[in-house]
């Protein structure tokens, strides 16, 4: 075990990847897996192939029972379990291993995903993170071996982004011994077979709402909508939930009274980056489908796999899956390691868990809004590599397409996310955890001095690479930087400036995620075994200069003028400039040659 010492030397605090250098060999990725976590994921995996991947149409015949039936096995293997402490019958694993779990247990479909993120993220956490020890020990055993299965209540009919804005009712009796909670849920996951509810309501007219432990009673004033008609997830189960004076006894309160809204807002910062997680291993499933079909398909004498059209689909599809599973499991690794520096520290499991997510929030946020989109994006290559076969509910890809949308609005939609992201550094920045003032300073200052004409040394293995990442963060200091200076406070209610800066800081955290992984792997594995992963770092980074080019112009004509828009537009022109632009088309070429020559996603 590191001591603390040794893990905070070189652990970056969330948001502090943007001013300060990461060196590859800090940076975790999937290449590091531990052997029981390599065994973990293989048993993952064979449950889903065994289990799910085989039956995929009874999902999409919106089979609820069979939803029920494969997350009572996935409880008897455990893997509703993975994150609990050993102590309430979990098993107690590090951050790192329940992102993996999450990662391949979701891929074959979004109704098993839905269901399981549910369960063991919003349906079992708060319980785990806020509970008392009485109710921890009556709940979450049940919870993490599938006896019992959990849902979440927060979305109103009001209530949607503005979570805190719920009307649902807590009205405390007059004995004291109980609540009688009154209102409407709506979208509520699992619900149609939840034994328990983690229910926000309002007491009296408190600020923030407060979250309760509520047990699924028919009996006490609990009645459901039928099950929704969704566009994808078919076979998870999403109700209307109503409840009508439900009694609930004072000892069920969760945390403290007007937690709620604290206590929503931190399960979905671990949910964001779980839901990044979620989307991974469907990348890789539409990957593998769309490349068998590729070499497979013959048209005009050859596999359209040979086509350079199809080779560039294909390649940034693997590209995309190859960025996110390096930032998702990149900060995943952070949170484990501040998690085990407080515990070190002498936090409690709870206290620690909870500060180690909420420290990287930013990341957790970005990694939700790139991945969905990642996942989005793959499948609808997916359709189209298929063709007129892809637009049929009969081949997978169609599904792949509906199940994917879902996850853009999840866990708060992309904007809300997006504009988290910005604001939350804002404000880490106002507070002193991260040093953003320094370094826009200093960008403002080489804007204005004569730039270096030297010929730098880009012999070393992707220091082109991380070069352009620096210019790429001065180009985010420079725009965010003077955003702030002009709009003060009242940045939030510039939301398009928001979610430009979004954009750029989403591309740098990816890219630089995507090229530290690719140094890290070819300085250890050797470069020549490494040529397509360095050769997706290198297309990785040149889409996103484009990217960032755009948005960063987007913001600076909007809100700068005269000499001011003139010189940050030069800096733009000078931040985002290669020295050695890479090939593209033989960048898509080599990855797209390695991924059809496996027949599969090989990386």
């Amino acid at each position: 075990m590191s001591t603390t010492a040794e893990l905070n030397k070189d652990i970056l605090r969330g948001g502090q990847f943007l001013v300060k250098e990461s060196k590859c060999e800090d940076i975790f990725t999937p290449e590091d897996f531990s052997e029981e976590q390599k065994m973990m994921k293989e048993s993952v995996i064979e449950f889903v192939d065994r289990e799910i991947w085989p039956h995929k149409e009874r999902f999409e015949k919106k089979d609820y029972a069979f939803t029920e039936e494969i997350m009572r096995k996935a409880g008897e293997l455990g893997l509703l379990g993975i994150a609990v402490p050993e102590e309430y019958g979990g098993l107690g694993m590090g951050f790192v291993t329940t992102m993996l779990v999450c990662d391949y247990i979701s891929g074959a479909t979004g109704s098993i995903a839905t269901a399981f993120g549910a369960h063991t993220g919003i349906g079992t956490m708060p319980i785990t993170l806020y509970g008392t020890e009485e109710q921890k020990q009556k709940y979450v055993p049940k919870l993490a071996t599938g006896e019992w299965f959990g849902a979440y209540c927060l979305t109103e009919p009001g209530a949607g982004s503005d979570a805190n804005s719920g009307k649902t009712k807590a009205v405390l009796s007059e004995d004291g011994t109980h609540y009688k909670i009154s209102g409407q849920k709506m979208w509520i996951s699992n619900a149609g077979f939840c034994n328990l509810f983690i229910v926000f309501a309002r007491i009296e007219d408190d600020k923030n709402i407060t979250g309760f432990i509520v047990e699924n009673d028919p009996s006490n004033g609990i009645t459901m909508g039928e099950e929704e008609q969704k566009l994808g997830i078919h076979a998870s189960s999403t109700r209307q939930v109503f409840f009508n004076e439900t009694v609930v006894p004072v000892e069920n309160m969760l945390s403290k009274r007007g937690d709620g809204f604290k206590i929503a807002m931190n399960a979905l910062n671990v949910g964001r980056i779980k839901l990044a997680a979620a989307c991974l291993d469907a990348q890789r499933r539409v990957i593998d489908t769309a490349v068998k079909y590729a070499n497979e398909r013959i048209q005009f004498k050859t596999p359209i796999a040979k086509f350079g059209a199809i080779k560039a689909k294909i390649a940034n599809m693997a590209t995309s899956a190859y960025a996110g599973e390096s930032a998702s499991y990149r900060a995943a690794k952070n949170i484990e390691d501040r998690i085990a520096i407080r515990m070190a520290e002498g936090n409690t499991h709870q206290e620690a868990e909870l500060k180690g997510v909420e420290e990287y929030a930013i990341e957790c946020s970005i990694l939700k809004v790139a991945v969905s989109e990642d996942i989005q994006n793959c499948s609808d290559e997916g359709i189209q590599i298929f063709g007129g076969m892809g637009f049929s509910a009969d081949t997978p890809m169609e599904a792949a397409w509906r199940d994917a949308r879902i996850a853009r609005i999840y866990e708060g939609t992309n904007e809300i996310n997006r504009m988290l992201s910005v604001g939350m550094l804002v404000k880490k920045a106002m507070k002193g955890h991260v040093d953003l003032l320094g370094p826009a300073m200093a960008v403002v200052d080489e804007l204005t001095g004569i730039p270096s004409f030297d010929t730098p040394d880009f012999s070393a293995i992707l220091s082109e690479e991380k070069a352009m990442i620096a210019k790429l963060k001065k180009v985010f200091l420079m725009v965010a930087g003077a955003a702030v200076q002009k709009f003060g406070p009242q940045l939030e209610e510039h939301q398009q400036l928001l979610m430009a800066a979004a954009d750029i800081l989403i591309e740098i955290y990816m890219a630089e995620s995507t090229v530290l992984r690719a140094e890290k792997n070819a300085l250890r594995f050797g470069e020549d075994a490494q040529k397509e992963q360095i050769a997706m770092a290198k297309l990785y980074l040149y889409n996103a200069v484009d990217t960032i080019n755009q948005k960063a112009k987007e913001g600076i004509v909007s809100f700068a003028e005269g000499d001011e828009q003139r010189m940050m537009l030069m800096g733009l022109k000078r931040f985002t400039k290669y020295h050695n632009t890479p090939n593209v088309v033989a960048l898509r070429n080599m990855i797209a040659e390695k991924v059809t020559a496996e027949n599969t996603y090989p990386f």
